[in-house]
């Protein structure tokens, strides 16, 4: 099915593949479905319910049909559309979602049972009988479900992510995207240029028409040189514009040829995050399909798919084609398939008062009513005003009409509006801020208005940023008006299809109006229209028509579906690069990571952060050896802790003591100067949030710690106060947590060491208990804080993260020579439970300042998030449960967090308990285990003996109730 004289592929280039087993040659520059299209093969893959037969229906990344599995076991890789997979020498791509063969699949029987498995069916089904679900119902639907399959095997392939920064962002490289970068470029703009293709030039690749007298495909060439050429510009073939997001940032996939990315190292696909000053979207317009009965067959395809196959790769798709539509994009690939030398059987334009030019049997005001054929189209029905006609004829192209690409312009909840004239959605000015909309997908759908259209997107975009735009004159270019009469779907009994993939048919979308199923969203999920890979990017706005005229609403009256990222399926390996292995988790590393790995210290996950567990010393061979001995040196000597994981939060401005006192229960605008003070913060519902100390450094500037647990939320908190509740105060906030390194230097030998290191020695005159302030290492500025979490006198210094590293390796050795070294997170829980000090363990978000004793901190004399709610009688009634502190006197000494409390003698049932444990730990310091826990009415039972009973763990025990401050009650020790 080759064509001679035409085409952009490299004849002189063979790449051998192959295709369910069976072996094809194509040549460099072909895709998948051109390479098959050119050995005629047109039935390539099944439908999703009913396995019908499916062809290629496209050229690009909307193809809803062509979905293959490419590779063997861990490589495996399925739902690649055929469509955008580009020819490598070896690829094995197979079908998918047919069993025993492609050509014979046995769950096709599903198709004869259609009227049964109309939309909705399975809420109706498989509710009956209610035991069925899980033994039968469950296993076959889950079986049956899916498309592509992943092999279940470790992935090898390697991902990357990157980050990128322009002034000007263009997506979309056809011509208005290609003039919009011109012009930014030529006025010192630095621009990025991406386009999903393997080339620029968009349509021009696809179509004949010129511009500037040259061929569309060599001028887009031309224009890429120059780009190309120029410093300031980057181009990116290969890579889709995914999402559009807040603050000028977009999500970016780019694919890496196989070739390329089948040596040793090199990515497949790399994520990019590019962060752009304005934007514009030249992502063109998507052709759509016409609903008549039997329109899926293989060999039914896009008139402008048709074109692409021909002109860009050689392929004519059928022997004999015939054209059916309501635009004159189908005479025009008419034209296109006659000089070609492909035979057309006719044309068939839909439109009653069409003319036409060509030497070819033509139909004004005909409508394909039917196709037959099973596994490829073999003839059609036409309905004229004569009669019924039928036409032999192996492939139909047709064209219903164009989609502006509008999608990522909807990414920040925008919704396009409707243009009547050219019957389909655009975008609205500021639907993304700082994004500008150019050419087919602002509805310009000329050459010539896209040239222009682009032009005036870049001067909007560069007047945006302060720049004055270069002189750049439009090419000349085609510029025939775009004329359509809509026609959504031909009436007829029989199955029309609207989403392919889904097998989602017109009589489905009008049985969901029946059924009272009008919300365009409703619709959606009831049939699921647009919820298969390519998210009804063809059937979209066909099937929101055939249900306003099911409603007898207008079609910007029904509204459209929420258009969410990603744009194109996107791997998650991509976007979670580096993690493999891990659970594609974010991974948070402090600056003494690597300081601790060479300690041998094990690490463990502290939310999304790596922190030491234990510094095990030589000859320790259980952790515990490693955590008593550190909880010593902490009491005895020195100990020196990475604390950086903190949540830091810094607050400047003449209103930021109004917000703190806002935030906080207890007062901080009488904070003075140089002092840091504890505080605790509640949800507006009256359960403590979070605690933390928040150091004033200066008259309007604060510093704010926060559990390393909460630091997301307690911003996010800070944020939405300012902006929601307060937006008059004059404030300003930042989260300078990865900005700072921060170590913990505790033990009656901290200030000692600390003296040896600072440029001013350290007193306790100087530098009482809760002083803060700048200090100075050798020259580089640095702040210190009194604050301790151990209990002990200790310090907490912070240097710029680029000083983490060295700074915690010197503590350490000088705390080694103290008798001391480094600490890890088992002994800093220790130390911080035989204080009863609070981590997230105790606040969980069940408890309130009353349940931790605290209540007193919730002030008189001021207001605060969360003060009414938590004065609520069922908050402090005295029957709640409390936190306590807990140490075995029974024979078995263990205590296990998460185990609950008992009164000595009642039996160990729900309804009987009388609290839980939150936390527990060995002291060494003590000799025994000692517990944290929230026992009703606690305080008030101080002394008495009570049954722990760990059911999970077998654990049952007796243990007394005491003060939670196991160690030191009174701090003198931390004041030193």
């Amino acid at each position: 099915m080759r064509l001679d004289g035409k085409g952009q592929i490299d004849r002189n280039s063979p790449v051998s593949f192959s295709f369910d087993g069976r072996r094809y040659q194509g040549f460099a520059g072909d895709t998948l479905a051109s390479a098959l299209l050119a050995h005629d093969v047109r039935l390539v893959a099944r439908s999703f319910k009913y396995h019908r037969p499916r062809g290629v229906l496209t050229a690009g990344s909307e193809e809803p049909n062509a979905l293959v599995t490419v590779g063997q076991g861990a490589a495996q890789d399925p739902n690649i559309r055929a469509t955008t997979l580009e020819l490598f020498d070896g690829l094995e791509a197979r079908s998918q979602n047919r069993w025993p063969s492609l050509e014979w699949d046995l769950l096709a029987l599903n198709d004869l049972g259609a009227p049964f498995l109309g939309a909705g069916f399975y809420y109706k089904t498989f509710m009956w009988p209610r035991a069925f679900w899980e033994k039968l119902y469950e296993p076959v639907i889950r079986r049956a479900a899916g498309l592509g399959a992943l092999s279940g095997q470790h992935n090898a392939d390697t991902y990357e992510r990157a980050h990128a920064h322009c002034d000007l962002l263009v997506i979309g490289a056809g011509p208005a995207g290609l003039m919009a970068a011109k012009l930014a470029a030529d006025s010192g703009a630095d621009v990025i240029l991406c386009d999903e293709d393997t080339r620029t030039g968009g349509r021009l690749n696809a179509d004949t028409q010129e511009i500037d007298g040259l061929p569309g495909a060599l001028w887009a060439e031309e224009i890429t040189a120059e780009l190309a050429a120029m410093e300031n510009v980057r181009i990116m073939t290969r890579t889709t514009v995914t999402g559009a997001y807040d603050g000028g940032t977009y999500g970016a996939l780019e694919r890496l040829p196989h070739a390329v990315a089948s040596r040793k190292g090199a990515p497949k696909e790399t994520f990019w995050r590019i962060v752009a000053g304005q934007a514009v979207l030249a992502a063109g317009a998507l052709e759509r399909p016409v609903a008549f009965r039997n329109n899926d067959r293989p060999g039914i395809m896009m008139a402008s798919a048709v074109r692409a196959y021909v002109n860009r790769w050689a392929v004519s798709p059928g022997r004999a084609v015939t054209l059916f539509g309501n635009t004159d994009s189908i005479h025009r690939t008419a034209a296109d398939l006659i000089d070609a030398g492909v035979h057309v059987a006719a044309l068939i334009d839909a439109r009653p008062d069409a003319t036409c030019d060509l030497d070819l049997r033509f139909y004004p005001g005909g409508q394909v009513c039917d196709s037959a054929g099973r596994k490829g189209l073999e003839a059609i029905s036409i309905a004229t005003p004569s009669g019924i006609d039928k036409i032999q004829t192996d492939c139909l192209a047709m064209s219903g009409g164009w989609n502006p690409s509008v999608h990522l312009t909807c990414h920040m909840n925008g919704r396009p509006v409707w243009n009547p004239e050219i019957a389909a959605f655009v975008p609205q000015p500021g639907m993304v801020p700082g994004l500008t909309a150019a050419g087919a997908c602002n509805g310009q759908f000329s050459t010539h208005q896209c040239l222009t259209d682009g032009l005036t997107a870049a001067t909007t975009a560069l007047q945006a940023l302060g720049r004055r735009a270069a002189a750049l004159k439009s090419p000349r270019a085609e510029d025939t008006p775009y004329a359509i009469t809509p026609l959504w779907s031909v009436p007829g009994k029989g199955r029309a299809w609207l989403d392919f993939q889904n097998d989602v048919t017109v009589k489905d979308v009008k049985q969901a109006a029946t059924e009272n199923f009008r919300s365009v969203e409703h619709m959606k999920r009831y049939t699921t229209q647009g919820m298969a890979t390519d998210q009804g990017k063809s059937s979209n706005t066909a099937a929101l028509a055939v249900l306003a005229d099911a409603t007898g609403r207008s079609i910007p009256g029904t509204g459209t579906t929420t258009f969410r990222p990603p744009y194109v399926p996107t791997a998650i390996a991509a976007m979670g690069a580096h993690a493999q292995g891990t659970g594609f988790a974010p991974q948070r590393f402090t600056t003494s990571h690597r300081a601790s790995l060479d300690a041998g210290a094990p690490m463990i996950e502290a939310g999304l952060w790596y922190r030491p567990s234990v510094f095990p010393a030589p000859g320790e061979t259980h952790w515990r050896q490693s955590c008593d001995r550190e909880v010593g040196m902490v009491r005895n000597a020195v100990g020196v802790c990475d604390v950086s994981t903190l949540g830091k939060i810094d607050i400047q401005g003449p209103d930021a003591a109004k917000l703190l006192d806002f935030v906080y229960t207890n007062r901080f605008s009488s904070l003075k100067p140089g002092r840091c003070r504890y505080g605790l913060m509640l949800r507006e519902d009256g359960h403590v949030m979070d605690d933390g100390t928040t150091a004033r450094l200066g008259e309007h500037h604060y510093v704010m710690t926060t559990t390393t647990a909460a630091a997301a939320q307690v911003m996010r908190h800070l944020e939405f106060t300012h902006q929601a509740l307060h937006p008059e105060w004059d404030v300003s906030l930042i989260s300078v947590t990865e900005q700072w390194a921060q170590f913990a230097v505790a033990g009656p030998k901290s200030r000692d060491l600390l003296n040896g290191l600072l440029d001013k020695p350290l007193s306790n005159d100087n530098f009482p208990f809760m002083a803060c302030g700048p200090a100075s290492i050798k020259g580089t500025k640095a702040r210190l804080f009194r604050i301790s979490f151990s209990g002990e006198q200790a310090y907490e210094i912070a240097v710029p993260a680029r000083f983490g590293d060295s700074l915690f390796r010197q503590l350490v050795a000088r705390a080694e020579t103290l008798d001391g070294g480094a600490y890890g997170m088992e002994a800093l829980n220790v130390l911080r439970i035989e204080k009863g000090f609070l981590t997230h363990a105790e606040l969980h978000g069940r408890t309130t300042a009353f349940d931790l004793g605290m209540a007193r901190m919730i002030s008189d004399a001021k207001d605060c998030i969360g003060k009414t709610a938590a004065q609520r009688p069922g908050l402090t009634d005295p029957d709640r449960e409390q936190l306590v502190g807990l140490k075995p006197v029974g024979a078995i000494k263990q205590l296990t967090a998460g185990a609950h409390l008992f009164t000595a003698g009642d039996a160990p049932t729900r309804e009987n308990a009388q609290g839980y444990v939150t936390s527990v730990a060995f002291s060494p310091t003590l000799g025994h285990f000692m517990g944290l826990a929230f026992v009703q009415r606690g305080p008030a039972r101080l002394g008495e003996v009570i049954t722990l009973v760990d059911h999970l763990r077998g654990i049952t025990t007796r243990v007394e109730i005491c003060d939670p401050v196991f160690f030191d009650q009174d701090g003198g020790r931390a004041r030193g």
